[in-house]
């Protein structure tokens, strides 16, 4: 018989309450840092503490939880900038590539600003600014829970997240672009990219269009990216006159937007983030390094039925 029951219902009670906050612990983590592994760690090191916390002397489990996440990932992020710093090329973060829209890992609690080229763009905040930032201007916390979570005065939480607010709105052009449309696009895009033909790939670009390729130093990638319709045009059309059939592409949703997997001879070679206007597109952002892709999904290959 058991002699402690109220200690495992307490026990059920904080696993329950974890796992119904859990997607947005991993949503804070994820945006705060940009690789999976380490906001998995994080969410894992809170679930230690939690369990080891008093559950009954805490007003609200999703404040503390959240606090915990956050300052977690700020010391996490410090540590990474500085790795960040010698990393060879451009730094894009990880991708996450859904198999469907609803899996439990699903970006529901991405649903907004967690595309990669908004990632990318918090890069240049730093770790406490990007915080303040997250919490309040996606995560709805209002400045007074903010500064709590960070341990710091209201009035300085405010100025930090004017200041990345700002920030943001001068580098990040905004599109409000339907999926069908997006995925319309791609498919052209698509089309014309495996056929090789010129004139069409041209069309769907931009002419300010920006591609940046994250190769990690592991493969080849342009530094500081590359710029214009016509040099954009010259790559994808060189892809397809020295690879023909061994180059293919499938639409997927790459962090929670309408994106392009790219395979050569069936394996896959990058992960692309397709930013449109809703006409052509504007930016591409190529995670080519290998060790950021080993997550994505097998039923994505080539053989798989289309998205």
């Amino acid at each position: 018989m058991d002699c402690h029951p109220s200690s495992t219902l307490t026990a059920s009670a904080a696993t329950t309450s974890f796992d119904a906050l859990r997607p947005r612990l991993f949503g804070i983590a994820y945006r705060m840092l940009g690789v999976r592994a380490d906001a998995e760690d994080v969410v894992q090191d809170a679930w230690l503490r939690w369990r080891e916390a008093d559950q009954a002397s805490l007003q609200s489990a999703e404040a503390w939880l959240v606090t915990v996440v956050t300052r977690l990932a700020i010391d996490r992020l410090r540590a990474a900038k500085v790795e960040r710093a010698a990393y060879v090329g451009e730094w894009l973060p990880e991708p996450i590539v859904e198999a469907d829209e609803h899996t439990p890992e699903s970006l529901v609690e991405f649903a907004d600003d967690v595309s990669v080229a908004f990632l990318h763009l918090l890069e240049r905040l730093a770790p406490e600014e990007r915080a303040a930032f997250l919490l309040r201007q996606v995560f709805d916390y209002d400045y007074g829970e903010v500064a709590e979570m960070l341990g710091k005065r209201e009035p300085a939480v405010r100025q930090m997240v004017h200041r990345a607010a700002e920030r943001v709105r001068q580098e990040r052009p905004r599109f409000s672009v339907p999926a069908d449309k997006h995925r319309d696009l791609l498919r052209k895009f698509v089309a014309a990219a495996q056929s090789g033909q010129r004139a069409a790939i041209r069309a769907l670009l931009a002419d300010d269009v920006l591609t940046l390729g994250d190769g990690g130093g592991k493969v080849a990638a342009v530094a500081g990216g590359m710029h214009g319709g016509e040099r954009v045009t010259n790559l994808y059309w060189a892809h397809a006159l020295r690879l023909g059939p061994r180059l293919q592409y499938r639409i997927a949703t790459i962090n929670g937007e309408p994106g392009l997997l790219r395979y050569v001879d069936g394996r896959l070679e990058s992960a692309n983030a397709v930013v449109t206007d809703g006409e052509r597109i504007v930016a591409i952002y190529a995670v080519r390094n290998p060790d950021k892709l080993v997550n994505v999904q097998d039923c994505h290959k080539p053989g798989a039925s289309a998205v």
